[in-house]
């Protein structure tokens, strides 16, 4: 029987392509790879006579636009969350779409889980790409990687937007949600096994309630939780403990309210004037 959400990929790529993005896949090291959606002028594509086939390779651009990296949630691989996204922002921006280590095409045999280990990766794919500077906009669990990466590397990220997100999950926090949720862990939340775990999951996740079929939610099921251990092992690798907890020191943050200070000085001068 045909997977309804998988039929939908060429559709996906088509819309991609309208975007002007493509897919790519970067090596970060021995055994860990991440794919990414990126603007088609930061790639070059030759064709070899030998194997006769097109040999991709990366250029290192200066992009003209400012560059945005939208990262995805937990509950759906980088284009499945942004693909409604990235058409409008490629007109003003160069959007760079990365799909987290175990969703979609990315994979890593490093035992790291850590929030922290997915934005170190990210970065070092980032500026094999010839990033140097950019957005990042997170969404949920690409929220806590985006705030990790923007602690890590500050001179790299120059503002952060983020979504349906926490700087950190702590076990407090964790526990408590969970409690009043319903359930027993963060994996049986957001690793549903059944329609009924999923439609839990949506109901959680989205403002509004969507009505679809079940069938959609089944096949959506075998889509997009695949690497089912490893997503678990993530899920654990989140938690800190409340001691263990700091705040970082985000300079973007006092880089933002110094321009928004100046902006409002400047228009009440202006105004009074």
């Amino acid at each position: 029987m045909v997977n309804l959400v998988a039929i939908q990929e060429p559709f996906i790529i088509f819309l991609m392509k309208l975007a002007g993005v493509q897919t790519h896949t970067v090596d970060i090291e021995p055994g860990t790879h991440i794919r990414f959606w990126l603007p088609n002028e930061t790639l070059e594509k030759k064709f070899n006579k030998k194997t006769k086939t097109n040999e991709v390779k990366t250029i290192s651009p200066k992009p003209d636009k400012p560059v945005v990296v939208l990262i995805h949630g937990f509950a759906a691989e980088g284009v499945a969350t942004w693909q409604l996204t990235v058409g409008g922002l490629s007109k003003h921006y160069s959007v760079y779409v990365p799909d987290l280590l175990f969703f979609g095409g990315s994979y890593s045999d490093n035992p790291d889980r850590s929030p922290k280990f997915q934005a170190e990766c990210l970065a070092k794919a980032l500026r094999k790409l010839g990033v140097e500077r950019c957005v990042v906009v997170g969404f949920s669990y690409g929220g806590m990687v985006a705030f990790k990466m923007a602690e890590l590397y500050p001179e790299m990220v120059s503002a952060m937007v983020i979504s349906g997100s926490i700087l950190a999950m702590t076990d407090s926090i964790s526990q408590q949600t969970l409690n009043e949720l319903g359930f027993s862990s963060s994996t049986e939340l957001l690793l549903p096994d059944s329609v009924k775990g999923l439609k839990t999951l949506l109901s959680v996740a989205t403002h509004k309630k969507l009505w679809f079929p079940d069938r959609l939610h089944k096949d959506y099921l075998e889509v997009m939780f695949n690497n089912r251990k490893e997503r678990s092992e993530l899920l654990e690798g989140l938690i800190v403990s409340n001691k263990d907890l700091t705040i970082p020191h985000y300079p973007q943050v006092l880089q933002q309210i110094q321009q928004c200070v100046c902006m409002t000085i400047i228009y009440i001068v202006y105004t009074l004037n």
